[in-house]
């Protein structure tokens, strides 16, 4: 029964619901899985084709009902096409271009989550400066109401390891953001930094990269990182963010 289950599962996680559902309905009409060759005609492709196979010597193996075999087909589909529409995972580059696969640019990615966010935004960085593009939308999304967060690297003045303050020019460009600091560290975190590069708003769209908060890792660096809207990996980010405030890991200057 387990190889049947990968079977179901790798055919529905690779074939449209529309095609699946049909592909359900033939076998739910079958006398029993002797009569499996008739399907043979659903497959439009070779690898629809190896798929259909892998199914039906699984199903050899686990003769289950045709009944229970459409069932299981129709309900795969239907659950795995819904959880895969309620979170999108987009890959971000900067860098050299393969041309080969399509990337959305760290900076567009950015800009897309500061501009879509309505309620609340938190940030969090190593260092930040010379980010015109990234200002200038953070400067309109305070404007418009939006309860913008950041987190940033401290000065070595300060408790943190940068030369110099970039939590100091931060809050000069953007006075309503909450700024908060790594500064105070437990004994097993000490030398530590704060190396996560994070955008997340309105808990449920963010921003996961190598990026830095500066001109270059927005347009000459390698940087690589992922888009993703809905599910509960962005909320989940923003609640843990949220949290080491509350538990004042971090602290406000």
């Amino acid at each position: 029964m387990e190889r049947l289950i990968e079977a179901v599962i790798d055919l529905v996680s690779n074939t449209p619901p529309a095609k699946a559902k049909q592909l359900a309905a033939a076998i739910g009409k079958l006398a029993s899985s002797e009569k499996a060759s008739s399907l043979s005609g659903w497959a439009p492709n070779q690898n629809a084709q190896a798929r259909l196979a892998k199914l039906l010597a699984a199903w050899t193996g686990a003769p289950i009902p045709p009944a229970e075999l459409s069932g299981m087909l129709a309900g795969a589909s239907t659950a795995y096409h819904q959880a895969k529409a309620e979170q999108e995972i987009e890959l971000v580059w900067t860098g050299p271009s393969s041309k080969l696969v399509a990337t959305r640019k760290t900076e567009q990615a950015l800009l897309q989550v500061i501009e879509v966010a309505e309620q609340k935004l938190f940030m969090t960085s190593f260092v930040a400066y010379d980010v015109v593009l990234i200002m200038k939308a953070l400067g309109h999304a305070a404007a418009r109401g939006v309860a913008i967060s950041m987190l940033l690297e401290a000065s070595s003045l300060h408790g943190g390891n940068l030369s110099f303050d970039a939590i100091g020019k931060m809050k000069t460009a953007l006075p309503t953001a909450r700024i908060y600091s790594w500064a105070q560290k437990a004994d097993e975190f000490a030398g530590g930094s704060v190396h996560a590069k994070i955008a997340v708003a309105d808990e449920s769209f963010c921003f996961i990269s190598s990026a830095n908060l500066t001109g270059h890792a927005m347009e000459k660096n390698m940087e690589a990182g992922v888009l993703i809207k809905g599910g509960a990996i962005p909320s989940s980010l923003h609640r843990h963010l949220e949290a080491l405030v509350t538990t004042k890991v971090i602290a406000g200057v």
